[in-house]
């Protein structure tokens, strides 16, 4: 079976990180509002991206992105109050959506504070209405955890289950809690992956899934493999610390 896909891009600090990412965002933006009028993200939450987020809401970033033409989506949310501050949402509205010019009926959020179940069903129509039963996002913004989850996919259960349905309602075991989460067959049909992490406390799980025969079940990240896309590792000199070739190429981009 194949290893995880996908380039990988050191960094050497995690502001470092935070602008690439920020960059990769604008560059694809304007990309993709130029062929095609418009532009569909889907956002992660987590640490990382929120530095990266926190830049877009300022200048230069800021007036570099039309956007009345950006579509923002979310990858997964808790199941929480939009207000609440464990609410994707929440984080990104705070981070830069409140401080850019994205029309509030841009902004799809995750219905967190309903049954997960309906929540996802509504997202899923979502989805539809407004990206076609094909769902195809121009970027799709991801991270992973240390146990090798990445959305609201993790350990313990086959990522793929009920991924027809496009957006699914999880039971996190560890956590005692549902969560709501986009499923494989929507992550692997963006145009663009970016799998953004930070920190030594990731640097032996990304050694893994890297470089560790293929099992979803055991390491969700691994799943992410995009049919017809491209995907890239954003990761900082901690993260990619027990990654060999990176003693070698730091800051530099390069295929695995």
């Amino acid at each position: 079976m194949t290893r995880a896909a996908g380039d990988l891009r050191v960094f050497e600090t995690p502001q470092d990180l935070a602008e690439g990412v920020a960059d990769a965002f604008a560059t694809l933006a304007q990309d993709a509002i130029g062929k095609r009028g418009s532009f569909a993200v889907a956002l992660a939450g987590g640490t990382t991206p929120k530095a990266a987020y926190a830049l877009l809401g300022r200048e230069p970033y800021a007036s570099q992105i039309d956007w009345p033409h950006v579509q923002i989506f979310f990858g997964d949310e808790r199941c929480v109050s939009p207000d609440d501050a464990e609410s994707n949402y929440n984080m990104a509205r705070t981070a830069f959506l409140s401080s850019v010019r994205v029309p509030a009926d841009n902004v799809h959020r995750m219905h967190g504070e309903d049954d997960p179940a309906q929540a996802a069903r509504d997202y899923a129509e979502t989805l539809i209405e407004f990206l076609g039963p094909d769902t195809r996002f121009d970027l799709l913004m991801l991270g992973m955890g240390p146990d090798g989850h990445t959305a609201s996919l993790f350990p313990g259960s086959d990522p793929r289950t009920d991924e027809a349905q496009l957006v699914r309602a999880v039971w996190v075991q560890k956590m005692q809690t549902h969560r709501i989460t986009l499923t494989p067959a929507v992550i692997n049909r963006a145009r663009h992956v970016i799998i953004a992490t930070e920190g030594a406390a990731k640097a032996q799980m990304l050694h893994t899934v890297r470089g560790s025969e293929y099992d979803p079940v055991r390491y969700p990240v691994q799943i992410v493999k995009p049919d017809d896309g491209v995907l890239e590792w954003f990761v900082d000199r901690a993260a990619a610390s027990k990654t060999d070739i990176t003693k070698r190429y730091v800051t530099d981009y390069f295929r695995w």
